[in-house]
């Protein structure tokens, strides 16, 4: 009898034991839960905020122009360009990755003119290259006979997808310097290449390029400066589209991510001609 009592009671302080540790555990991670949170509202505050002081600055400031200074308000429209642009761009992001968190996110499935949809991500960054002075240089190829362009996919997350790389290209590249996007669609897979030839990401770096809200201390930081959010949506989104992402970088010559992504079986939605216009 005295041995069951002693064995009982071991067993309770067992589970007590193992009951403390996992409260611990639980306590730990909503401590480290609130702390992201409390940057990431922070940081993407500051990166919401900024832009809007900026354009309503000015945008004053161009109300104020008198006619002998016109040439100034194509100079301050240009600036006006660059914020609005980059907060719609910080906007899909954070969308993007609450829809994520949520459990939101479903493949929809378009037949895509993959050539135009990509030509149409070049052009709407074409501004933010020419203040570096930087080259784009695209290749396309396909292996249909017809040359058929349209791939079976989601033209909105390839959009985020590539808008991310070739943000974070122009980003990290020198000035004066080149970005080749490269996209080949064999079979039934479409890769796309984003190649920069800037610094390169360390070897620290790499191990946490895809962790949301970690901060690089060089080379990729990111379409949010370091939050590590732009690169893990992309991440999240190939998962979600069945494809994976690969990337080869070299300290001082610069990095090449690598997107593959496979032709979605399903019904088709309709035709997405720039990957914004859906037609049924």
């Amino acid at each position: 009898m005295a041995e069951k009592k002693q064995k009982d009671c071991y067993v309770s302080c067992e589970e007590m034991r193992k009951l403390n540790e996992n409260l611990i555990s639980l306590n730990q991670r909503l401590v480290n839960a609130e702390q992201i949170k409390s940057n990431f509202i922070s940081n993407i505050s500051n990166e919401i905020l900024n832009p809007f002081t900026s354009i309503l600055g000015l945008s004053k400031n161009i109300l104020e122009v008198k006619k002998e200074d016109w040439k100034k308000v194509i100079t301050m429209v240009a600036m006006i360009h660059s914020e609005a642009f980059n907060l719609d761009f910080q906007l899909k992001n954070i969308f993007a990755a609450a829809r994520i968190e949520a459990g939101e996110v479903l493949p929809e499935i378009s037949n895509i003119d993959i050539k135009g949809l990509i030509l149409d991500i070049i052009d709407s960054f074409k501004y933010e290259a020419h203040k570096k002075t930087i080259r784009l240089q695209y290749k396309f190829s396909t292996t249909d006979k017809n040359r058929q362009y349209y791939f079976q996919c989601d033209s909105e997350k390839i959009r985020l997808i590539l808008s991310n790389l070739l943000s974070n290209a122009i980003k990290f590249s020198k000035d004066k310097g080149a970005i080749i996007i490269n996209t080949r669609i064999k079979n039934d897979e479409m890769i796309c290449s984003v190649q920069d030839f800037g610094e390169g990401i360390s070897r620290e770096n790499q191990q946490i390029i895809y962790n949301r809200f970690n901060r690089s201390d060089s080379g990729i930081e990111t379409t949010f400066r370091g939050h590590g959010l732009g690169l893990s949506i992309n991440k999240a989104m190939i998962e979600i589209l069945h494809g994976k992402i690969e990337f080869k970088t070299s300290t001082g010559n610069g990095t090449k991510f690598t997107v593959s992504l496979p032709k979605l079986e399903g019904e088709s939605e309709g035709i997405t001609l720039d990957g914004n216009e859906l037609l049924f």
